[in-house]
């Protein structure tokens, strides 16, 4: 080792011991941690979420992290569950055809609840992050992913509380804590900036997975790159802005992008892009402002917002132009068998990869 990582790695030992201080348990202060990972790459990363319920694999050369989908807090909300824990074994094993490749489990997803309480608890919480740790050597896992969906929200149906926000930080600093620095720690968050306290969690996270989809329905677009007459009230870009507005440094911003689209009630038909098929009921339309295409049926009515290779590449230039770490896609399941979608990512941003 260099050593200059000699003092970076002194230096964040001596942070970790600091941030283990414990002041009284209702008034207890978030220290600085640097989440410093000296095995990281330092070039643009490619992030594709891959799921449990499928049986589909995706292509390890055409990604530089895969987030396995998902695990769960546990109903004694200190431990991890995992869905088909099999199929997380042969996803990690992909490492063999890709060395660079990362593999991360991803806890949480819409409706998977006991966040709140767990984190609301220092010896839950506690618990919790060290049981990650374990998980990450049984499974020989390269980090953790939180999608917690939603800090003080319950429109999932899960519990909240108002103190969800600064307990979140508290379990990220926990994890950082019980991982270590050579470990992955990233989380999935909402476009808005609504339920993260991003100064106080920012210095023990690695990146952050900005969910920039599922922002409408028909007849608006659900990821609009730029603001269209039929955008959503929130559109991609102003997603990133406004959370660099907020500080989130641009290495640790990763973009999402769909690789499904949403529909009407009136649509007849497949949303995963693998799946689509035009035919005769439907016509294909191009929004040239918010730069992604739509379905309209015979009335010219918008029945579906989805992704094709065209507004995928837009949205990867965009990454790159504003200096973004770099892309996130749900799911690798929806492309097609010829990964036509992950194709266009890997052409574009993993020319960024410095492996």
């Amino acid at each position: 080792m260099r050593p200059v990582a000699l003092i970076r790695s002194f230096k964040l030992l001596l942070a970790v011991l600091m941030a283990s201080l414990v002041f009284a348990a209702c008034n207890r202060q978030v220290q600085p941690l640097a989440a410093v990972n000296e095995n990281e790459e330092p070039g643009k990363v490619v992030v594709g979420y891959i799921t449990s319920w499928s049986d589909r694999m995706p292509a390890p050369e055409l990604v530089t992290h895969l987030n396995y989908a998902f695990g769960h807090v546990t109903n004694g909300f200190d431990s991890v569950r995992i869905d088909n824990p099999e199929r997380l074994h042969t996803i990690v094993a992909l490492k063999a055809s890709n060395p660079h490749l990362k593999v991360l489990l991803s806890v949480g997803g819409w409706g998977s609840g006991n966040f709140s309480e767990m984190a609301a608890n220092d010896e839950r919480r506690q618990t919790f992050a060290r049981n990650c740790r374990k998980t990450i050597d049984i499974y020989s896992l390269d980090g953790i992913d939180i999608d917690w969906e939603y800090p003080t929200s319950n429109e999932a149906g899960i519990s909240s509380s108002p103190e969800d926000t600064r307990n979140f930080t508290l379990l990220m600093q926990d994890l950082r804590q019980a991982i270590g620095a050579d470990k992955l720690l990233t989380f999935a968050d909402y476009a808005d900036t609504t339920f993260v306290d991003y100064p106080n969690i920012l210095p023990f996270v690695d990146f952050i997975n900005l969910m920039t989809y599922d922002l409408a329905d028909p007849p608006f677009h659900h990821s609009a790159l730029f603001r269209s007459e039929i955008a959503a009230a929130l559109c991609v870009s102003e997603a990133v802005e406004h959370h660099l507005e907020v500080g989130v440094p641009r290495t640790q911003l990763v973009m999402g992008m769909p690789f499904y689209g949403r529909a009407s009630k009136d649509y007849k038909g497949q949303r995963a892009f693998g799946e689509m098929t035009i035919g005769s009921m439907y016509s294909e339309r191009w929004d040239s402002t918010a730069l992604v295409p739509y379905l309209v049926d015979k009335n010219g009515k918008m029945v579906l917002a989805y992704e094709n290779m065209n507004s995928i590449a837009y949205k990867c230039e965009y990454i790159i132009e504003k200096g973004l770490r770099g892309a996130m896609y749900w799911d690798c399941d929806n492309d097609d068998a010829s990964f036509t979608l992950s194709r266009t990512v890997w052409g574009i941003i993993g020319k960024e990869v410095n492996e």
